[in-house]
């Protein structure tokens, strides 16, 4: 297998299917990979439009997969207006939580926790993860268990500007980034101090917000942003208080950065869009928001120094985001947005690629 790897699934949308978008992997004891994602239905593609969560699966270490079927819809959650963006973690009951977001409207979209005690065949009844109602927008592939325990769900808020909980024009897209955390295993759960924008020049605030825990503890925190770069912010107290939110050392568009460790030398590894917009810069009629090249890079001091970047996808047509990110042994798997020309936006096709694990050597 080459460096960049190679394509492994690809789910275009289709008549009834308009959009096959972000989701999360899990390891199962039977030694297959489950991949949950947000499978869109009846005509639209757009974030409020109808979606259920989808499941496939692999029994060669991702080579190949099963064909899609759903597991959730709209009716499992009070006919909510859609379901989307699934997270999965073993819990320490060692059944498997399916942290995903429940959209009511922008008076009230948060996620929730199900958990599954038969390898996800079925799952048991929800508990809200977000205690305030409101906006929150916590990504797929975003919620982190820290090495004392803790889980962590990343979620930016944002307002609702009137009554009509179901119009664009209510939603205020100035994000405020929280950590909601739990320290019984997803029982019950508690919100971090707020993380705000430090300049007024800016129309996205802090959004879509993940995190890595570094090796002495600290807490990495990062948000996407209007101003080409990606902004950070550290805590010290495993999540309930965080530092005043600087520009990082990765620029881009308002696309969301992802970052996990590998399991076999402690690295970490990213993958996110480099090249932020600019005037100029080609529009096309499908809306792809300039997310292209996709890149990874790693670290091996923990974030101090990165090797150059791969590019991974570099159509100029098409655009590239929300990936999870998934090890199998020297490998690994992103699944992720890769719509173009023709698919009606970069949200409407999913693609998962296989590649050789980077490398500071490689």
């Amino acid at each position: 297998m080459n460096k960049k790897g190679r394509t492994v699934l690809d789910l275009p949308p289709s008549k009834g299917n308009p959009r096959n978008s972000e989701g999360a992997f899990i390891d199962l004891r039977d030694g297959r990979i489950m991949f949950i994602y947000s499978q869109f239905i009846a005509d639209s593609f757009r974030d409020t439009a109808p979606a259920g969560l989808a499941v496939t699966y692999s029994s060669d270490r991702g080579e190949t997969w099963s064909e899609p079927r759903q597991i959730l819809s709209v009716a499992d959650d009070n006919n909510a207006m859609n379901i989307m963006s699934v997270s999965l973690l073993r819990m320490q009951d060692d059944s498997i939580g399916l942290i995903y977001g429940v959209r009511h409207g922008f008076h009230d979209t948060r996620v929730r926790l199900r958990r599954s005690y038969d390898e996800g065949q079925t799952w048991g009844e929800p508990t809200i993860c977000i205690p305030a109602t409101g906006y929150y927008v916590t990504n797929n592939d975003r919620v982190v268990r820290l090495s004392c325990g803790r889980i962590i769900v990343p979620g930016a808020f944002h307002r609702c500007r009137s009554e009509d909980s179901g119009d664009w024009a209510a939603f205020d897209s100035r994000g405020t980034s929280y950590y909601f955390y739990s320290d019984d295993d997803g029982r019950s759960w508690r919100e971090s101090t707020p993380c705000y924008m430090p300049t007024v020049n800016c129309t996205s605030g802090l959004q879509e917000p993940g995190l890595i825990e570094l090796k002495n503890g600290v807490l990495w925190g990062f948000a996407r942003t209007d101003l080409g770069r990606h902004y950070e912010m550290f805590s010290f107290d495993r999540g309930e208080t965080w530092t005043v939110p600087q520009a990082s050392r990765f620029t881009g568009p308002c696309s969301p950065l992802s970052m996990k460790r590998d399991p076999r030398n402690d690295n970490l590894v990213a993958v996110w869009n480099p090249i932020p917009e600019y005037q100029g810069q080609e529009r096309l009629p499908e809306w792809t928001a300039g997310r292209t090249p996709l890149v990874t890079a790693v670290s091996a001091d923990d974030g101090k120094t990165w090797t150059e970047p791969l590019v991974l996808e570099d159509d100029p047509r098409s655009g590239y985001c929300y990936t999870a990110i998934h090890f199998v042994g020297d490998d690994m798997l992103l699944a992720y947005c890769a719509g173009g020309v023709g698919d009606g936006c970069c949200l409407s096709r999913l693609r998962i690629r296989k590649l050789p694990i980077p490398t500071p050597d490689a």
